[in-house]
């Protein structure tokens, strides 16, 4: 099984980081410092207690689980997980793993860079945010292509024969192809028992991550949404593990960074991304990304 020095569920995060507000997200700094190549993969068992807090990633992720007790949170939804059940974690999705720790946690868990060559590869990641569901639940037959893909995969990782190098890629190309037809094509078992949710903060997630542009002042969406303000705020911690207003700027500064990648001018990027202060936005990047907004992030 991989080891590492750093654990592979969730992220260092810095001194500073910590000793923010308990509203704010970890964030993780630079994503070439973990992931130079297209993925990583990760076979770990475990039963050690530790805290975990919501964060998210500058890559995908995927998470295979194998045995265990575990309800993965993501964007305000609750999966309680099965053998082989498959998670997807986008880019920028808020999630944390919800651990039993009375028996091992065992499981496959994939990172893997959001601008592979091969670009189609990550469509599943982008319908997961679009349908607000992160959940593959495999029956028989395709759990055994899966069980039989990850195993190899991680055999030609750690070998040293000859063609090991090509065999991975090719594995890791497999497997992400069965991923994506299994989610495209709704080929997974449909269970509502499968993960929970607060309807409420459903809607709220979904409004606000299609509309970073418009006006998304607690008092906009009390209004929009007919609810008491003090409830919504409080609901809303309680499902996705931070404030209304913390998880609107750190979404809009991940769409700006991402239109500024692109190739977006800076000042067009924050107005684009619901900034109307450019002064606001600059301390924003700054404090979420350790760096100035550029153009040659």
């Amino acid at each position: 099984m991989k080891t590492s020095s750093y654990h592979p569920d969730t992220l260092p995060v810095s001194r500073d980081s910590e000793q923010e507000s308990s509203y704010s997200i970890p964030v993780q700094k630079e994503k070439t410092g973990y992931l130079k190549e297209d993925f990583r993969l990760f076979h770990i068992k475990d039963q050690t207690e530790k805290e975990y807090f919501y964060h998210y990633h500058d890559f995908h992720k995927i998470i295979v689980f194998l045995s265990g007790k575990v309800t993965y949170h993501i964007e305000g939804k609750a999966y309680h997980l099965k053998p082989w059940d498959i998670i997807l974690v986008s880019r920028g999705a808020i999630h944390m793993p919800e651990i039993d720790f009375s028996v091992p946690y065992e499981r496959f868990i994939l990172w893997i860079r959001d601008d592979l060559q091969t670009s189609e590869l990550n469509t599943c990641f982008q319908k997961a945010n679009d349908r607000s569901f992160s959940l593959i639940r495999l029956d028989t037959r395709l759990m055994e292509q899966i069980k039989s893909i990850l195993y190899e995969l991680e055999t030609a990782i750690s070998g040293t024969q000859f063609g090991d190098q090509l065999l991975k890629q090719a594995l890791f190309t497999e497997f992400m192809v069965h991923v994506n037809r299994i989610f495209l094509q709704k080929q997974y078992i449909t269970d509502q028992r499968s993960y929970s949710s607060d309807s409420h903060v459903e809607q709220l997630v979904a409004y606000i991550n299609q509309n970073l542009e418009q006006d998304l002042s607690i008092d906009a969406l009390a209004a929009r949404f007919f609810f008491s303000k003090y409830h919504m705020m409080r609901k809303f911690k309680e499902e996705t593990g931070c404030t209304i207003h913390s998880y609107v700027t750190s979404k809009r500064l991940l769409l700006a960074r991402s239109l500024i990648a692109r190739g977006t001018p800076v000042m067009k990027a924050a107005l684009q991304s619901g900034f109307r202060d450019y002064t606001t936005f600059s301390r924003a990047y700054k404090k979420q990304f350790r760096q100035p907004p550029a153009r040659n992030q």
